[in-house]
């Protein structure tokens, strides 16, 4: 199974960019985690980071005919992004947002996600586990195809 991993803005600072509310882990030492679990589950993985709206855009659909499913953290883009709500349901790939802070405990603009009706699960505030337990989520959706 292909599983692409698309992480919103601001999140090539991770490691430095308020560690109290996303962790001390750099993008490259997430990134690293999420090779090792999809390894480890059988999954094939494409990773990328952007800061610009139109390029997730362009990512999700240059890799949609690869994709079986999508795993993405729209990071501020979560709140107002109807651009990328429209392009993961446009693609209707199997899709899951994950993010490393519980946004449903922050403060109230990041609260409400326009990106959540159109995915299947949603995982949240369990840091690097959040992208963990999409991919195994992954996982599950093809065992269910069977």
């Amino acid at each position: 199974m292909n599983v692409l991993v698309i992480h919103g803005p601001n999140l090539h600072l991770l490691g430095r960019r308020r560690p109290e509310i996303y962790g001390d882990a750099t993008l490259a030492r997430l990134n690293a985690g999420i090779k090792k679990r999809a390894a480890g589950l059988g999954l094939r993985v494409r990773i990328f980071q952007s800061n610009s709206e139109g390029r997730i855009i362009d990512l999700l659909t240059a890799n949609a005919a690869w994709a079986d499913a999508l795993v993405i953290n729209p990071a501020a883009y979560t709140h107002y992004s109807y651009a990328i709500r429209d392009a993961i349901e446009a693609l209707d790939l199997p899709a899951v947002e994950v993010h490393l802070s519980d946004i449903s405990r922050r403060e109230p603009f990041r609260r409400v996600s326009v990106i959540e009706p159109v995915c299947l699960a949603q995982f949240k505030g369990e840091g690097p586990r959040s992208y963990f337990k999409a991919l195994d989520y992954c996982l599950s959706i093809r065992a269910r195809e069977k």
